[in-house]
């Protein structure tokens, strides 16, 4: 089975990705549409593929649920171990349902910082009221509609900031469109 291309250029390319990454992590809740995509295998959307060749390398294990061309995809782009089990990776990639947020690696009180990422691919992201977002990088609240989630996310995700400083911080890709929610983001159903 023929790979298909990473970025087009990979440097430049990582970098316009990190970049949106890094405005996504800062401000939760907004919509990040990005420029550089690779040619990912089905059944990676294209956000979550240029997501996770910008943050995996060698020394990140990674799990996903893509199959076996997105496997082989992401360790001859990223060069990245791939795991078995979700609770061992560093940064997750579902296109399926999504892994229980408390069965993933939080960190340690002393370090939280070695807290999973999950890079969770969804039907549609917009900014529009059927969540109001609070927190660190939301200046009040900031409105979010996203479809695709399953109907135990808003308790798991209550359930993941209790364990605060620890806990599991998520992108939510759509298509070329990523949203990051950080583990410190409070999460409401709007009226």
């Amino acid at each position: 089975m023929p790979l298909t291309p990473g970025f087009a250029d990979p440097v430049a390319d990582a970098q316009s990705c990190f970049r949106a990454l890094l405005e996504a992590m800062a401000r939760p809740g907004r919509v990040q549409r990005l420029a550089a995509l690779p040619e990912a295998p089905a059944p990676l959307s294209p956000a979550a593929a240029a997501a996770l060749l910008t943050m995996a390398d060698a020394e990140t294990p990674v799990w996903t649920d893509a199959g076996p061309a997105a496997e082989a995809w992401l360790r001859f782009h990223a060069g990245c171990p791939l795991v078995a089990r979700p609770g061992e990776a560093a940064f997750l990639l579902a296109s399926g349902p999504m892994p229980p947020l408390a069965a993933l690696a939080a960190g340690t009180e002393e370090e939280p910082h070695r807290s999973a990422t999950l890079v969770l691919q969804v039907a549609a992201l917009e900014e529009e009221e059927a969540w109001r977002l609070s927190g660190p990088g939301i200046e009040n609240s900031h409105p979010l509609r996203v479809e695709g989630l399953p109907d135990s996310f808003l308790p798991d995700w209550a359930a993941n900031a209790t364990r605060f400083p620890r806990g599991v911080d998520l992108v939510l890709c759509a298509g070329p469109r990523l949203v990051a929610l950080p583990r410190t983001t409070r999460i409401e159903e709007a009226g």
